[in-house]
């Protein structure tokens, strides 16, 4: 493993890597849950990702805010642990350090009896999280070590620190979306730009543009690969105050836009490799 970036205690307790960037970008990445929990473009003095003041940072709990992984199951859409247990996992950090101007991490997790006895197959995830200027990209990668197939659900669960009444998702006009806020009922975007007016929304559309742009006040570019669909999230006032791990306001003061893969879950058999990819570049 590479020594320029080392895992330090972090928030109660649990290990982080700080990656610096040669131009003053930064991330913090927890090994618990291979959670990216902040994000300093080059140039910027406040991260671009919402974490919440009461997170919970401890064994078995997932984080709330930053980047959590999501693995092998998307909220309910299956059987098992509602949006799975990558999340809530202790990673091992196996590489971390510079590449050229960039600084990126690389955390693995593997199949183990615990989590056997909650999805019964045998796998291997890589996370890569690398920061260069203005950009910060986190990739997933999913190898099935079993020998017998399996399919799964999976998405880097973004969530952004924006002011919502002044935040719009530009690009998914068009795009068909399964409105889980209303029973799941599939609709089509009819709106260029999604507002946020302190009601619930929950959508995931289904096979969206590879690139969206997320305003404030400011401009971030989300792409994806890989990825098929997009999820965008946003409690609203109502049902974000009843969030234990959430301020009351919080809801305010996030959106959540994923690349996810929902509708269509990705089967791998034996010895394959499944890859997916986001990028944020803040404009």
């Amino acid at each position: 493993m590479s020594t320029a970036f080392e895992p330090q205690p972090g928030r109660g307790g649990l290990p982080f890597v700080r990656l610096v960037a040669e131009g003053g970008a930064t991330a913090d990445v927890y090994l618990h849950g291979a959670h990216v929990a902040t994000w300093t473009p080059a140039g910027k003095a406040e991260s671009r990702l919402f974490l919440s003041e009461r997170a919970v940072f401890a064994d078995g709990k997932a984080i709330r805010g930053g980047i959590p992984v999501v693995f092998p199951q998307f909220s309910d859409t299956g059987p098992f642990v509602r949006h799975g247990f990558a999340r809530t996992s202790a990673w091992a950090l196996d590489d971390a350090g510079r590449d050229g101007d960039a600084a990126f991490a690389r955390l693995s997790l593997s199949d183990t009896e615990a989590t056997r006895a909650l999805w019964p197959h045998a796998f291997r995830l890589e996370l890569t999280v690398r920061v260069d200027g203005r950009t910060l990209s986190v990739q997933l990668a999913v190898q099935n070590t079993d020998d017998a197939p399996f399919d799964f659900t999976a998405a880097l669960h973004t969530y952004f620190a924006v002011e919502t009444l002044d935040a719009q998702v530009m690009g998914l006009g068009g795009t068909s979306y399964r409105d889980t806020a209303d029973g799941g009922t599939v609709k089509t975007e009819r709106e260029a730009a999604i507002r946020f007016d302190g009601g619930e929304i929950d959508r995931v559309y289904i096979a969206a543009p590879a690139t969206l742009v997320l305003e404030d006040g400011r401009s971030l570019a989300v792409e994806h690969d890989g990825f098929e669909d997009t999820v965008v999230w946003n409690p609203g006032r109502e049902k974000g105050d009843e969030i234990g791990d959430l301020a009351p306001g919080d809801a305010a003061r996030f959106v959540c836009v994923e690349a996810a893969q929902v509708v269509c879950p990705v089967a791998l058999r034996p010895g394959e490799t499944w890859t997916g990819e986001q990028r944020l570049t803040a404009r």
